[in-house]
Parts: C-alpha cells; sequence; structure tokens
C-alpha cells in the first residue's frame, strides 16, 4: 500500500510520468485546477486523515463561492459554479429548489445525464444533499428527450417495487401501478377480473396480472401455459442473450444487470442486494455465500494496470523510500499540532 502512495505521490508531484491515459487526463484537470488558485502547497495526507482533507477542500472551495458575486467583461454578473469552478453568467446558473445549492447548466446537465443513464432519480450533486429535482425546473437546460427520460424515473421511483407492472404488448411496454391497471379495468367483466384481466392504461390492452401475458379469455394460467411451453419470440432472444453475456437477472424486480466493471456485490436500482456470481441476496452489507468478491479482470483494464511490479523497479523504490516516509508522516505531525 505504501508503493502505491508513493506512486501516486510522485506523479501529482510530476516525478513520475503517468502510464494510464485515464491518471494523466486527471492529472491535466488538477494542473489546470491548481493555476486558478493564488497559492497551492501539495501535501501527502495518511489514509485515516484523508476526510479530514477533504473537510479542508470543501472549506476552501466554499470560501471561494461563498463570496459577493463579481463583475467581469463590463455589466456581466458572474458566478463560481463549485463543480466545473468556472466563473459563469448569472443566468447560466441552476438553483435547487427546496435546499438552493447553485450549479451551472452545463454541469448539471451532465449530472442529471449521468443519473437518468444508471436508471436513478436525480438528486442534488451537494455531498450528503438528498433534495431531489423538480422537472419543471430542469427543462432549463434539459432536453426534450432528457425530460421525457427523467419524467419515466420520477415515475417508476414513486410506484413501490412490488407494485409495479409492465405492460406485456412489445410495442408499448408502458409502466403502471397494480392498482391503476385494476382501477382501468373497472369496464371489463366482473369474472374476468376475478381471474386476473387487466387494462393498460396507454394502449387499452388486456393482460393477464397472473402470468404477465396478453389476456387468455376462456383459458386458465396453467392451461395457457400447456398450450404455450415456449417463450415469445423476443423473450427467447432476450434470455438467450442474457446467458451468452453472463447477466444476472434481480429477483426483487426482474430487471437485467450485467457487471461491466468492479466487485460481484451488486446492488440493484430497487435497492436489492445480491451475489452476482450465484444470485444469493447480501443481508445487513454481508455475502451469505462463499462466493469470491471481486476477480482482478473485473477491477482492472488492460490498459489501467499503473502499479504493477514492472512499473517502476526495486531499486528505484528502496532509493525514495526515505522521502516518502518524510512526507507521509513528518508534515502530519506538524500539520495537527
Amino acid at each position: 500500500m505504501a508503493k502505491l502512495y508513493l506512486v501516486i505521490d510522485h506523479q501529482v508531484r510530476g516525478k513520475w510520468p503517468p502510464k494510464n491515459r485515464k491518471i494523466a487526463a486527471l492529472l491535466d484537470q488538477v494542473a489546470v485546477l491548481r493555476k486558478k488558485f493564488t497559492y497551492c502547497n501539495l501535501f501527502l495526507v495518511i489514509r485515516h486523515d484523508i476526510k479530514f482533507a477533504i473537510k479542508l477542500a470543501n472549506d476552501a472551495i466554499n470560501s471561494q463561492i461563498m463570496r459577493p458575486a463579481k463583475f467581469l467583461h463590463g455589466n456581466n454578473l458572474k458566478e463560481t459554479c463549485i463543480i466545473c469552478l468556472e466563473d459563469t453568467d448569472i443566468g447560466q446558473m441552476f438553483s435547487v429548489d427546496s435546499c438552493l445549492h447553485r450549479y451551472c447548466f452545463s454541469c448539471m446537465k451532465q449530472h442529471v445525464e449521468v443519473k437518468l443513464l444508471h436508471g436513478m432519480v436525480p438528486k442534488c450533486p451537494h455531498e450528503g444533499c438528498k433534495s431531489l429535482l423538480k422537472i419543471d425546473s430542469c427543462g432549463k437546460f434539459l432536453t426534450p428527450k432528457l425530460i421525457g427520460i427523467m419524467s419515466q424515473r420520477l415515475k417508476e421511483d414513486s410506484i413501490p417495487v412490488t407494485e409495479k407492472v409492465y405492460c406485456p404488448y412489445p410495442r408499448c411496454s408502458a409502466l403502471m401501478s397494480k392498482k391503476e391497471a385494476l382501477e382501468y379495468a373497472n369496464t371489463t367483466s366482473v369474472g374476468a377480473i376475478r381471474a386476473g384481466a387487466r387494462k393498460c392504461m396507454t394502449c387499452n390492452g388486456l393482460f393477464c396480472i397472473n402470468c404477465m401475458v396478453p389476456w387468455h379469455s376462456k383459458m386458465t394460467c396453467f392451461e395457457y401455459k400447456r398450450s404455450n411451453p415456449f417463450p415469445q419470440a423476443e423473450d427467447a432472444k432476450l434470455k438467450s442473450l442474457a446467458t451468452r453475456n453472463l447477466w444476472r437477472q434481480c429477483v426483487k424486480c426482474n430487471h437485467l444487470i450485467e457487471l461491466a466493471e468492479g466487485c460481484f456485490h451488486i446492488t440493484c436500482r430497487c435497492g436489492y442486494e445480491f451475489c452476482y456470481t450465484c444470485g444469493a441476496e447480501w443481508k445487513n452489507k454481508k455475502a451469505t455465500c462463499s462466493c469470491p468478491l471481486w476477480d482482478e479482470d473485473n477491477i482492472w483494464d488492460e490498459g489501467d494496470r499503473d502499479f504493477d511490479d514492472e512499473y517502476y523497479s526495486e531499486d528505484e523504490y528502496n532509493s525514495e523510500d526515505d522521502e516518502f516516509n518524510d512526507d507521509l508522516f513528518g508534515f502530519n505531525q506538524d500539520s495537527y499540532r
């Protein structure tokens, strides 16, 4: 671990060039931000004090954005965005309705896009703030397409997982609650409703709430399944694709999940936690199975193995060891007195 800290420290200070392209891009951004400060000095902080360092960084940023708005370039009122640290026209700043945290339109658009992409309801990007964004306000910086996606996410979030129903007709697939589907089917015969008939609120198609297929009149669910033993072509293709790519299906909400990278501890967007390897549930943040927590191939990309033993020789590491120990412990003792 000490060697890892040494590599990162020397890369930030410019002593060693970064091997990984992502690290290099990140260091370039750090260099640009450093130029914006009147004074900037680097310190290596031990892992136990990282929260203290983050607090100092937040205090420094807040001291910049809380200063009175300034006039630049004539009469254009500017305000500093806390995310990108750019001076932005006051008219291009967005204020979250409930908490009044402010960010530029560009940063807010990127924040909302990422959250929607991951199937999440976007909230205020301020650390620790749980204020939800209102769709009407977000129309200032979102495209109509993103507004539609956000509206869908908000509806999904408003319906409990066990109450969600999707129309089984492939050309519809509208989302509704079980209660809405029942109320909308009030024009259907009482016998059919008791047997499980429901009506889609969007396409008006009748479907069976028990087996989630188009309504099978004059047939029980068992009789329908026996006469249709094979899944529909679209479902069969999806199942084959999921099997081939080793996707997992959440047992709580039935969403398919693909592990792109990271550990095997999966938290579905519905909140259910499970093991990606065997599907066993995680309880109280602990696994109930004995599967490995990760596979190294899922943690590192081929181009991301920055800290392997071949990167720096043992002699080069040892020669810097004393300097590293001084950086790691010496300044911290002085700083906290």
